[in-house]
This record gives structure tokens, C-alpha cells and sequence, in this order.
């Protein structure tokens, strides 16, 4: 199941994917529980499938599994519910979570990206964290930082968390998260060097695209076994596999919920392989006019263009 956040007539809603259409859920749901004969149909969808983003994720495996049901509904009535269907074309995609209570980030997770900065292997995860003013959807503007010459890309995997939790063992990992996305942690590198805290450096705004979609766990059984691939202006830059992690999911999952707890609607980038431009010989950062696209598979495009701050 692909789960979307889209803005139509002033309203952030929660979508689910169905070809070149979005549905609607909340009202998809009111209404399957109208045609099933409730007497309180929108009261009812509102405390099942909630429209926002972050409450339906709040709301855990019941809204998740109706989710499920109403996409299958849909599906079989899709004439009698063509008032819940949005043409994508015609709306504007937001990122899943666009208000993430955390953005937990991983450094130095792929061999060739520590082999290329010249860096020793990590012995526990390297993590940090980037800021909600980061936040931005597939297809929006990236500015260019008005202070800086080095906007550099970051094709990385994303774990949505769906569920609490705290002190989260490896084998038990994986049943927290309700999906993955895309992600570039864009970075202004000179800045992100400035200091040894790379907070700077990575929290200008909008410079955590995420996208196009939430594509939950049925349909990525194995997140270590995707390919990740990253192109600036249609050239290869990033190529690998998440197989090449240092430190798996799983291993990150329980890692992080040791130093903090994790709560729904937390993202976790994980890390991105080798071929960023910081490590080119000339540099290969990005300019204004840009289009940088990553892509995963099972998961889909996240694509955006670089613009004046």
C-alpha cells in the first residue's frame, strides 16, 4: 500500500495511492461506512482513518488495517466512490509526515561513502538530527543558500516509525515502522564542516526532501535488499544497494530507541552510499537549475529542482 499527503481546498489530507489517482481516505472511509448502512458514517471514518497524517499514524495497526480495507473497497466500487478520487496531477503532494516529531539521521553507513571521505568505520551508528524547517515533498523547490557555493545531495532510505517504543531489541526492530520513503539530506557541506557538530550544515531550510510516497512493510518485506540510486541533471551519481549498509534497519531501530523513545511518525534516514559531490575531484556540487532525483526501488521517484533562496 502507498499512503500520500496531498493539499487540497486549504486542507492537508491523507491519500492512498490507486494508479493516477489519490483516494481520498477519510472520505473514502465515510463513505463505504455509509453505503454498509452506519448511522454516524463521518464520526465513525474520523476516529477509524483519521485525515491528518500524524493522528492516523498515532492511531497505529487499526488504522492502518482499515486503510487496507478501504483501498479494497475502492477498488470494487470505484464508480460509486468517484467522488473520493483526486487526479495526483491535480493536487499538491506534500512529504508523508510533513510535521515529523523527530528526523533522526545516520552518518557514515555505507563502506564506499567512508571509504570516500576518507573516514574509519563507525564501531556504533554516527547520529544527528535535522530540524522540522527541512521538510519538504517531492516536486518542491530546493533554495540555494545565499551564504554558501556547496549544496551538495544525499540518496538515503527513510523508516517511518509506527509505533512507541523504547529500548526496542533487533529482532523485535522491524515491527515498529509503518513505512519507508525516499529521502535526500541535502547538505551545505562548508558549513557543515565549520564545526564538528553537523547540525549547521544540514538543517537550512527545506534540505530534507521526502517522497513520493509512505509504502508500508507488506510491500518492502526486506529493507536491506533495494537498490538505491541517485542522477543530477540525468547523470549517474549515486549507485549501490542498502544491502552495503554498515549498520542495518534493524541494528539503527534498536540503537536510537536506546538513547531516545521513538514515537509514531518519527523519521529515520539511513545513511547514503558513495558518490556524493563533496567527494568529486572537481567538486560536483549542485547550482541553481539543478534537477536532482533519487530513486529506490519499491519505493519510487523523489525529485526536485534546485532554485533561488
Amino acid at each position: 500500500m502507498r499512503i500520500v499527503t496531498f493539499h487540497a481546498n486549504g486542507d492537508v489530507r491523507l491519500g492512498l495511492e490507486l494508479g493516477d489517482v489519490f483516494i481520498d481516505a477519510n472520505r473514502a472511509c465515510a463513505c463505504m461506512l455509509k453505503m454498509q448502512g452506519d448511522p454516524a458514517p463521518e464520526r465513525l471514518a474520523n476516529a477509524l482513518l483519521p485525515s491528518d497524517p500524524l493522528s492516523f499514524l498515532q492511531a497505529g495497526a487499526r488504522a492502518m488495517d482499515e486503510a487496507r480495507r478501504v483501498l479494497a473497497f475502492v477498488t470494487n466500487h470505484r464508480e460509486e466512490l468517484k467522488d473520493c478520487l483526486v487526479p495526483a496531477s491535480s493536487v499538491k503532494r506534500l512529504a508523508p509526515v510533513p510535521r515529523p516529531g523527530k528526523i533522526i539521521c545516520v552518518g557514515r553507513n555505507y563502506y564506499d561513502h567512508v571509504s570516500e571521505m576518507k573516514r574509519d568505520l563507525p564501531r556504533i551508528p554516527v547520529i544527528f538530527a535535522k530540524l522540522q524547517n527541512t521538510v519538504c515533498a517531492h516536486g518542491d523547490v530546493i533554495p540555494f543558500p545565499r551564504v554558501s557555493d556547496q549544496l551538495d545531495y544525499e540518496a538515503e532510505l527513510a523508516v517511518i516509525i509506527g509505533k512507541r517504543g523504547r529500548d526496542i531489541s533487533q529482532e523485535k526492530a522491524l515491527e515498529y515502522i509503518a513505512g519507508y520513503t525516499a529521502y535526500n539530506d541535502i547538505t551545505v557541506r562548508d558549513w557543515q564542516q565549520r564545526t564538528s557538530q553537523w547540525l549547521q550544515g544540514k538543517s537550512f531550510d527545506k534540505t530534507g526532501p521526502m517522497g513520493p510516497a509512505l509504502v508500508t512493510v507488506e510491500d518492502i518485506p526486506d529493507p536491506q535488499n533495494l537498490s538505491i540510486r541517485l542522477w543530477l541533471n540525468g547523470e549517474l551519481r549515486q549507485d549501490d544497494t542498502t544491502r552495503n549498509m554498515i549498520f542495518s534497519v534493524a541494528q539503527l531501530i534498536s540503537f536510537i530507541s536506546q538513547v531516545m523513545t521513538l514515537e509514531p511518525g518519527d523519521v529515520i534516514a539511513t545513511g547514503t552510499p558513495g558518490g556524493v559531490g563533496v567527494a568529486m575531484d572537481p567538486k560536483g556540487f549542485m547550482k541553481v537549475g539543478d534537477v536532482v532525483r533519487v530513486e529506490i526501488e519499491r519505493i519510487g521517484v523523489l525529485e526536485n529542482c534546485i532554485g533561488e533562496a
